[in-house]
């Protein structure tokens, strides 16, 4: 995964109404929920169905750290999706998405300006149409390339040519070396 899914993931995450089970009784009852049963559970973790059943009994308290791993992301995974996507069409209809970075920008502009890259720490809030796109994008697999590329149009029209209202002969915006990027919707 690339930078720009992985800032998906955390606003995601963050769109939590109410924290996932902790203990490992609870992660097993709710995987036992969605799943239906203990041997689609796991199947889905990588043990047996009889080590599915002592942890949903609470015989063992503790599973290995990386079976421990992978039951707390498929509970992760799982966890109130309709409140995600929820939230991501409220996003792409009306709410647009606000994007923090720090990068360098580069861009294409007319002679006798500079267009020399440099970094910036902005945070700009996108309209729903963008928020649109990367959700579209990300869905149908495209690249973190691409997805930069939705972002950096963004900025472009929000950011450098404020709605239109400056720097009209900019065409092109790039985002490059990256030091963080978050987003919230």
């Amino acid at each position: 995964m690339g930078e720009i899914d992985d800032a998906i993931e955390r606003a995601d995450r963050e769109a939590f109404t109410k924290d996932p089970p902790k203990t490992l009784k609870g992660q097993i009852r709710f995987l036992l929920k969605q799943f239906g049963s203990a041997k689609a559970v796991a199947q889905e973790l990588g043990v047996t169905a009889d080590s599915v059943n002592r942890y949903r009994r609470g015989a063992r308290k503790h599973a290995r750290p990386d079976i421990a791993a992978k039951i707390d992301d498929a509970v992760k995974a799982r966890w109130q999706p309709l409140v995600r996507k929820r939230r991501r069409q409220q996003a792409a209809a009306s709410g647009g998405i606000t994007v923090e970075t720090r990068a360098r920008f580069g861009y294409t502009a007319p002679v006798g300006t500079t267009d020399d890259g440099r970094f910036r720490r902005l945070t700009v809030h996108l309209p729903p149409q963008y928020a649109q796109r990367l959700f579209d994008a990300r869905d149908t697999g495209a690249s973190d390339q691409q997805m930069r590329g939705i972002i950096a149009e963004g900025f472009k029209e929000v950011y450098f040519q404020d709605g239109g209202g400056r720097a009209l002969g900019l065409s092109d915006v790039e985002i490059n070396d990256i030091d963080y990027l978050d987003l919230d919707y």
